[in-house]
């Protein structure tokens, strides 16, 4: 079943969000995600679920709407997938704790723009 854009916002809304609950809720800080690999692992779940349907939202919809960083998106979901034994945790960590709270209020916004 192909998603349509909206679908794919709300799919990647709800990833990020629970991702952050999550994080919030555990009160996970960056080291401990550069070194607990029970952590490692439950992140980069939500970070495949987004990245793939970042990649998958059509090109229009992208350019109409640059302020995501669509490209970078898919593309760390691809390096996860591709080349996992190469990740950089401490890029993780930050995309983590920094990148996901505003890919969520930036998301939102696009959901809510209806």
């Amino acid at each position: 079943m192909k998603l349509s854009d909206d679908q794919r916002l709300k799919k990647m809304y709800e990833n990020a969000s629970k991702l952050n609950k999550y994080i919030l809720e555990k009160k996970v800080v960056k080291e401990s995600l550069l070194n607990d690999y029970s952590l490692q692992w439950l992140v980069t779940t939500p970070l495949y679920n987004i990245g793939e349907h970042a990649y998958n939202i059509s090109d229009e919809f992208k350019q109409t709407h640059p302020e995501i960083e669509w490209n970078m998106i898919a593309g760390l979901r691809h390096r996860l997938v591709h080349d996992y034994d190469g990740t950089n945790w401490n890029i993780i960590a930050d995309v983590v704790l920094d990148e996901i709270p505003k890919l969520i209020e930036q998301v939102k916004a696009l959901i809510e723009r209806k």
